[in-house]
């Protein structure tokens, strides 16, 4: 029991929270390297759906994902308040930097321990390994992402060939 406090204790502190249909969700602020407005993403042939392509950032070529597809959530144009959240994950080379297209950026919140579940168990058949908990804030709900996560090795590793 011990452990599981602990591990919710390490979830605690600021988090950019930001909007996926009507959801809202939170990264940890420490994997967030910068947020940019929609900018031209070149395709890159033969990636799963929800790789957008990639960018240059100042010289760097990030791949881009798009949440909305990596989630199965249906796909909607983007609009003004689409941006790309530029995070450092964990790749099997070391650090990569990612590109995140969501809705729109909301704000950066500071979660207290207190105030995060862990994951939902919705059985054996839903992988939620990605979520590192729920954060209730204001009688609202946020799903806190571990970033690392969403993309499977196996997935990094492809966006890692493309880069």
């Amino acid at each position: 029991m011990e452990q599981m406090a602990q591990a919710v204790d390490e979830k605690e502190g600021k988090y950019l929270t930001f909007s996926l249909a009507e959801e809202e969700y939170g990264i940890g602020i420490l994997k967030v390297k910068e947020i940019i407005g929609m900018i031209p993403v070149t395709s890159v042939p033969k990636t799963p759906e929800y790789v957008k392509g990639v960018i240059n950032l100042r010289g760097k070529v990030i791949p881009v994902i798009d949440l909305r597809l990596r989630f199965a959530i249906e796909p909607m144009d983007y609009t003004e308040r689409t941006c790309i959240i530029v995070v450092e994950v964990v790749g099997q080379s070391g650090q990569v930097l990612l590109g995140v297209v969501v809705d729109a950026v909301s704000e950066v919140l500071h979660v207290k321990a207190d105030d995060i579940e862990g994951p939902p168990a919705f059985g054996s058949r839903l992988n939620t390994d990605y979520i590192l908990g729920m954060a209730k804030v204001d009688g609202n709900v946020k799903i806190l992402l571990d970033i690392d996560r969403v993309l499977s090795a196996r997935e990094m590793a492809q966006l890692d060939a493309i880069t």
